[in-house]
């Protein structure tokens, strides 16, 4: 790269960036690292030094727009910018910009925190300079044995991992004040896809996270002596590992009184077993240490994710983790409606106790697709007791407008917590309104008979922040997906079972279950109706009952060519803004497509007017993420009908959207029911590692979400 260049573009870096010394400074040192980096492993010199000068040009435009440095939205703004700076200093006669060149660099740009869609030798590059810069900014270097794993966890060039070697494993700078220490990467936002360091992407506090991780090292230990006294079947014990789990779900807690509290309880009951049971003190460190409040913090740092160094014991570790996570969930809302199944606390029991100990990968990777078993027991008995509960779901177009009356807005998954709200508010003046997960209520028969139910509001869970602001009327959060709660609607903002808030009020059971909602009713009163954002309705129920009904009607249309190809697109939405990537799919597949659809993902594409196939919408919602039991359930019937030996062999192919642990839980299932080929997106798990997604890719051609016209051309060849 000429001097010519480098002079051009980092002039063009400060020059944008005026004041804000911090922020050159940091460019410069990645610049710094990537030359050292690119020079050893041959990397394209304009590329590299471009893309490190440039990599963060988006950081306040994103601060501007959308009020937040976080990485995904310094993804979205900063092509724009670099793009017009580099077609400058291309148009003022430096030639070693080409157009080719120039996409590359944005490219970086456009990942450099997801690490997404690109893993080119200058991407690489430029990724580790980053690094290299933040590790010691954000990390406390004194920590040996932490920058230890992180340098062999994060690196993705030989030199890169050797520079972090050099100035940073045997570094014994002095601890830098105010360093937050935290590592998490269960969800699909983790920081370049590798962890959240600092603070969660989902505004989780390093404190926040240090609970979290105790409190599943306290659960693991509770499983231990359970499995030890023989009461892995133990309904009590079986519901508190339910509850804390779920407690630990991405946005789902932020509470750390409430996490505190837990943990307690959990240790509490742990000790009550060994002590009932004269348990030895030969066990794990997780079924013997003690702590209060005082000593959770420093517990917590020898704990967590990185506390296992091997990777791929981490990535299985983890993966079954997660997916405990998503059937603890399951399992705790089939619980509050009465369907318990001990054979499910037995698995989850078995599963916690093997990460406690050293197993083979075979091992590892069975427990693992045991765990999709146990999911697809889960989400069974809690298809049924919704069922049995509330009714079968019925095909129901949902207004998407409002009334003239105040309201509650409920969001989260929670069917009892609705059926509860709507008995209360009967008759009050006050309107019910589903939001996000919360909208297959609408298709259940007893939830029909409520006036006061109008309808749904909003969208997906990610844009809360502008739609409960506008709502004007209190909101009750009944699980996930909570993001941080803003100053304009905060005190109407309420939480209930395993969600919280910090300062928010919290809405308890009593000892029948029941819930007192009169103090969220009587506020609603005095507020005013919500602000309209949209009109129209959309269109849902297609439970597995409802599109069996269905099936003579579904066979001729397949058999006639009317349609040549299903297309499961379950799953979770989120703020990623390559989650286009479904709307994309949506609109480009074919019109003898249909799409089967579950859980927040629906919002990319639910209200697009897709038409139908002779009377059969092209876009079937079955309801909430758990709901893609009845995705299943349809395609094992389908398999039937058509007398298949094996269900890859249908027009069926799936493009799953993931976010968080409840999505991990359904592609175990999947994989448990034997299916292959999934596309996953729009990222990877961070917490699967090369090797692990080798094993995958191998055994369940699991695929990453690529570019929307090659996979629509391929789902519809059935690749």
């Amino acid at each position: 790269m000429s001097d010519q260049l480098t002079d051009a573009v980092v002039k063009a870096m400060k020059s944008y960036f005026g004041l804000d010394k911090r922020r050159i400074k940091h460019a410069l040192s990645v610049l710094k690292y990537a030359c050292e980096i690119r020079n050893s492993e041959k990397g394209d010199a304009v590329v590299v030094d471009c893309a490190a000068v440039l990599h963060d040009i988006g950081i306040h435009e994103a601060e501007r727009k959308h009020g937040s440095s976080a990485g995904n939205f310094q993804e979205l703004e900063g092509p724009p910018i670099a793009r017009r700076i580099l077609a400058e200093i291309a148009e003022s006669g430096i030639d070693d910009l080409s157009r080719e060149r120039i996409d590359h660099i944005l490219a970086i740009i456009a990942n450099h925190h997801s690490a997404k869609e690109i893993d080119t030798l200058e991407f690489r590059i430029v990724w580790d300079a980053d690094w290299l810069v933040n590790i010691p900014e954000e990390y406390d270097l004194n920590d040996k044995k932490k920058i230890e794993k992180l340098t062999a966890a994060v690196f993705k060039t030989e030199t890169g991992r050797g520079i972090a070697g050099k100035i940073f494993v045997n570094a014994h700078s002095k601890k830098r004040r105010g360093v937050m220490s935290m590592f998490c990467f269960q969800c699909q936002e983790a920081c370049k896809n590798t962890g959240c360091t600092v603070a969660g992407m989902c505004g989780k506090k390093e404190d926040t996270a240090q609970l979290q991780d105790l409190l599943i090292y306290a659960v693991k230990g509770l499983a231990v002596v359970a499995a030890d006294a023989n009461l892995a079947d133990d309904k009590e014990i079986g519901r508190l590992i339910c509850e804390s789990l779920f407690v630990t779900i991405t946005n789902s807690n932020y509470d750390n009184a409430a996490i505190s509290g837990k943990i307690k309880e959990v240790l509490a009951k742990r000790d009550a077993v060994k002590t009932a049971n004269a348990m030895s003190a030969n066990l794990a460190d997780c079924a013997t240490w003690s702590g209060d409040d005082a000593s959770f913090a420093d517990k917590a740092k020898s704990v967590g994710v990185l506390a296992t160094e091997n990777e791929d014991v981490r990535s299985l570790r983890e993966l079954l983790t997660c997916g405990l996570k998503g059937i603890a969930a399951y399992a705790d809302h089939a619980r509050v409606l009465g369907k318990e199944d001990a054979s499910i606390y037995v698995n989850m029991v078995e599963a916690l106790v093997s990460t406690t100990k050293d197993l083979s990968v075979d091992e590892m990777v069975g427990l693992v697709l045991k765990a999709g078993e146990t999911a697809v027991t889960t989400m069974a008995a809690l298809d049924s007791a919704n069922t049995e509960t509330y009714g079968k779901p019925e095909i129901t177009e949902v207004n998407i407008g409002v009334g003239k009356n105040p309201g509650i807005l409920i969001s989260g998954h929670d069917l009892k917590d609705m059926a509860m709200l709507l008995e209360q508010t009967r008759g009050t003046g006050v309107d019910v309104y589903t939001h996000s997960e919360m909208l297959p209520c609408h298709y259940y028969p007893a939830f029909k008979k409520y006036d006061n139910l109008v309808g749904n509001y909003g969208n997906a869970w990610w844009k809360q922040k502008d739609e409960f602001a506008s709502f004007n009327g209190p909101i009750l959060m009944t699980t996930n997906c909570i993001t941080p709660v803003q100053d304009s609607y905060k005190d109407r903002f309420f939480t209930t079972g395993n969600s919280g808030w910090p300062g928010a009020r919290h809405i308890d059971a009593g000892e029948n279950g029941e819930k007192d909602f009169s103090e969220i009713i009587e506020l609603a009163k005095k507020c005013q109706p919500p602000t309209e954002i949209e009109t129209g309705q959309i269109v849902g129920g297609f439970a597995h009952d409802q599109v069996l009904a269905l099936a003579d009607k579904i066979v001729e249309a397949v058999v006639a060519g009317d349609i040549k190809r299903f297309v499961v697109m379950a799953g979770c939405d989120g703020r990623h803004k390559n989650r286009d990537y479904f709307t994309k799919v949506a609109e480009q597949l074919p019109k003898d497509a249909v799409i089967l659809t579950a859980g927040c993902a629906k919002y990319r594409y639910n209200k697009l007017d897709l038409g139908d196939i002779g009377g059969i919408p092209r876009v079937l919602d079955a309801g909430q993420c758990n709901d893609c039991y009845s995705l299943a359930v349809i395609a094992l019937k389908l398999k039937e009908v058509f007398e298949l030996d094996d269900i890859n062999e249908l027009p069926l192919s799936f493009d799953i959207a993931w976010y968080e642990q409840k999505a991990v839980a359904v592609l175990l299932a999947l994989l448990h029911l034997g299916i292959k080929g999934i596309r996953l997106g729009p990222t990877l798990p961070a917490f699967v590692s090369p090797n692990v997604l080798k094993v995958l890719v191998e055994n369940f051609d699991i695929k990453p979400t690529g570019d929307v016209a090659e996979d629509v051309a391929a789902i519809m060849e059935g690749k």
